[in-house]
């Protein structure tokens, strides 16, 4: 059976989209046990991890350059039944990530004083977040390659090994954490340094399993000899495809760096809640973004294959109850929101604010949802500029601008930060729903 008759205009959603969501939902129930076994040991070490992995979102966006572009084209030459570049793209993808992932790593390493700086971030956390930044940044390689990788399974429709490798390395993730900062089996009490050794092991071994399935399950192979000579068109296609592609991604991280360093300026305890704002807040749009996901995979092989009208009518099926599940699950987020809080800390304070921020993200999450199923979909098509060139304009004059202003100048904290990034989701999903009704996505196929 080939790849396309696998994923077409009779490929069940629901087949791609439960192993994504359960895949979410394990990142995020381990990721969550994760921060609580963390905040047990420091609510400083919980604000200078939440920092750093800010820093590193966005670095990582150089991974998402090449990942993106590699599902938008996989999809396609499969939809179009083209299997003559696959073995290359997949090469080239994963050797390019691997060549920047080392310069980051590098970066990370010598250079991450600056960046804490221009963050502003409190000097009582430094020394927690240095260590963090060395260990798991040093050897980000393994997170680049390893996306790679993921993107590949995805184009290919192999969410099931997908949802399974993420829940191997969560779950190694988390008994890592559990021994360092337990101190058992003879090791002694590591704290941030055995967090980041938890980190950094299991993604390794994630991905070693990975590449396993890779070789067993895809007939196509990662060699150096498709790089010989090197294949510039194809290399260019990926640049032309990716880097606008990750230009919204990058100026929506680039946005929430100047957003936490406005957060930085409030106290410890409010990038904290912050931070377990961001985690809890995952739960409402995890099955938005699963289902989208899904939806771009199918409808990059749609499109592939000339079946517009059909992609068409899948993502306006898709959006609907999409947007009522993401509605319902944010209701209840709210509602259980102090026991939720609960669970990290103690402080009635920070579960106060906890709660006023689980109520805007009501309204954050009916944005967001419109902006996953149909910016994943325009991506898919190939409409890529208009997503990217709105999501500059809102992200920076609404999300980062107002969060300024309410926050800092209006003094009205880490609500007045969530008041401006609901007000941005929710008038990009206008505009993103406004372009996909009017068609003006149609006959943008890249391959």
């Amino acid at each position: 059976m080939s790849q396309h008759d696998r994923i077409n205009k009779n490929t069940s959603l629901f087949l791609l989209t439960w192993p994504i969501l359960v895949e979410l939902l394990l990142q995020m129930l381990i990721g969550n046990v994760d921060q609580m076994m963390i905040s047990r040991y420091s609510q400083n070490a919980v604000a200078a991890i939440g920092n750093v992995n800010q820093i590193m979102n966005l670095l990582l966006i150089t991974f998402n350059i090449i990942t993106m572009a590699t599902t938008i084209m996989v999809s396609q030459y499969l939809g179009s039944n083209n299997q003559e570049k696959v073995s290359e793209v997949y090469s080239l993808a994963t050797y390019t990530n691997l060549f920047f992932s080392m310069i980051l790593g590098a970066l990370m390493v010598f250079g991450h004083k600056p960046m804490f700086k221009m963050m502003g971030m409190p000097l009582e956390l430094y020394s927690d977040a240095t260590i963090y930044m060395v260990i798991v940044g040093g050897l980000i390689f393994l997170q680049g390659v390893f996306m790679s990788y993921s993107a590949i399974f995805r184009s290919n429709g192999l969410m099931k090994q997908t949802m399974i490798i993420s829940f191997v390395i969560n779950f190694i993730n988390i008994i890592g954490n559990f021994i360092f900062l337990n101190g058992l089996l003879g090791i002694p009490k590591l704290g941030v340094t055995g967090v980041a050794l938890s980190s950094v092991i299991s993604r390794l071994i994630g991905l070693i399993v990975v590449m396993i399935i890779f070789n067993k399950k895809l007939n196509a192979k990662i060699s150096l000899k498709y790089l010989r000579p090197f294949p510039k068109e194809t290399f260019k296609s990926l640049l032309r495809i990716g880097l606008p592609s990750a230009g919204e991604s990058l100026s929506y991280n680039v946005a929430q760096m100047w957003i936490l360093s406005c957060v930085n300026r409030m106290g410890t305890y409010v990038i904290a809640t912050r931070v377990y704002s961001n985690m809890i807040a995952n739960f409402s749009f995890v099955y938005a973004s699963a289902i989208s996901t899904a939806t771009q995979i199918i409808v990059g092989h749609l499109v592939g294959a000339g079946d517009i009208d059909d992609a068409d009518e899948l993502v306006m099926k898709t959006l609907k109850p999409t947007v009522l599940v993401s509605l319902i699950m944010s209701v209840i987020v709210f509602l259980c929101s102090d026991f939720i809080f609960s669970w990290f800390t103690n402080d009635p304070v920070m579960i106060a604010l906890g709660k006023q921020i689980m109520f805007i993200e009501i309204f954050l999450e009916l944005g967001r949802t419109f902006n996953l199923v149909i910016i994943r979909s325009m991506h898919a098509a190939g409409d890529i500029k208009y997503p990217v060139t709105i999501g500059i304009i809102s992200m920076w004059g609404v999300a980062a601008l107002l969060s300024y202003i309410f926050g800092i100048i209006l003094g009205m904290g880490l609500v007045g930060v969530w008041m401006a990034m609901a007000m941005d989701e929710l008038l990009r999903g206008v505009l993103v729903y406004r372009r996909w009704k009017q068609g003006k996505w149609r006959g943008k196929a890249l391959v």
